[in-house]
């Protein structure tokens, strides 16, 4: 995977979770989706550099990924990865940070805003999970997504038909070197053994999956935190038509809607994306 100079691991609790850091400034604290083989870097890969002209940028690989510890409660998952990333802070001294999440870390930045607002300043969420997934019917993406490693188990042609068909887009903007890399770290046995992604199932899944319904929870109306979402507008994994239902609930919220762009919006449109979010995390309190 990408890496990042001065990438540690430290102890969060009962966990491990290694993070990286670049540049200096303001925090913005990267949370990346919960794809397989997904790490921060990865995910962030085509704008750490630009944000740490800026800011000064830590990219954790949440529980369940990477070089972090794989336990994750799976009773309440988007609580469990925002207390991890609240935790991540205090054990780095911060205060706080600005928060950008995507995907299934845009869920946990929500659960972070609402469990810690003090933690939070600012929240750049692109095509968050939680907000009406679990209600319809999954699309085509979080299908093949939560497929990945079931039927007869993890292959490179699952993954490179998930990046190129639903991640993005433009296919063009998925190269065999990503798929290769992010393929390798699917592999990982503890992963392959517990996915840290699937739906809930037994006699407890539906008060897991009303827990996962964000838009349920009351405190989305209370958060106040100036927030960007940022949602492709042929986002095939998670359905474009939350980033309104976010702009009718939270009191200070905008709303970007590229055209042409799927699900991974800062990685096939990172000269857009790290403009926006630069001037947006800049300016004026």
């Amino acid at each position: 995977m990408t890496e990042i100079e001065g990438g540690r691991t430290v102890r969060v609790g009962e966990r491990d979770i290694y993070c990286a850091e670049s540049g200096s400034g303001p925090v913005v604290l990267l949370l990346h989706g919960g794809g397989p083989g997904a790490s921060g870097a990865a995910a962030y890969a085509h704008n750490i550099d630009a944000l740490a002209r800026r800011f000064r940028v830590i990219v954790p690989d949440m529980p369940g990924y990477g070089r972090s510890s794989k336990y994750l409660d799976r009773s309440d998952p988007f609580g469990d990865l925002a207390a991890a990333m609240s935790g991540l802070l205090e054990t780095l001294g911060l205060r706080s940070a600005h928060v950008v999440g995507n995907s299934y870390g845009g869920a946990a930045a929500l659960r972070m805003a609402m469990d810690s607002p003090g933690k939070v300043e600012r929240l750049v969420l692109l095509a968050p999970g939680g907000i009406g997934t679990t209600r319809a019917l999954p699309t085509a993406g979080l299908r093949a997504l939560l497929a990945y490693y079931g039927g007869d188990g993890p292959s490179r042609d699952k993954l490179a038909t998930f990046m190129r068909e639903y991640l993005v887009h433009d296919p063009g903007s998925i190269t065999d070197e990503m798929i290769d890399l992010r393929y390798r770290a699917s592999l990982d046995p503890e992963v392959v053994a517990n996915p840290p992604l699937r739906r809930p199932s037994g006699p407890s899944a539906p008060r897991t999956l009303l827990r996962m319904d964000l838009t349920r929870d009351p405190r989305l109306r209370r958060i106040t935190h100036p927030t960007l979402v940022i949602w492709g507008a042929e986002d095939r994994v998670n359905r474009p038509s939350g980033a309104q239902l976010l702009a009718r609930r939270m009191p200070n919220c905008d709303v970007y809607l590229p055209a042409a762009t799927g699900h991974w919006v800062q990685g096939e449109r990172p000269e857009f994306f790290n403009s926006l979010v630069t001037t947006f995390l800049a300016g004026p309190s």
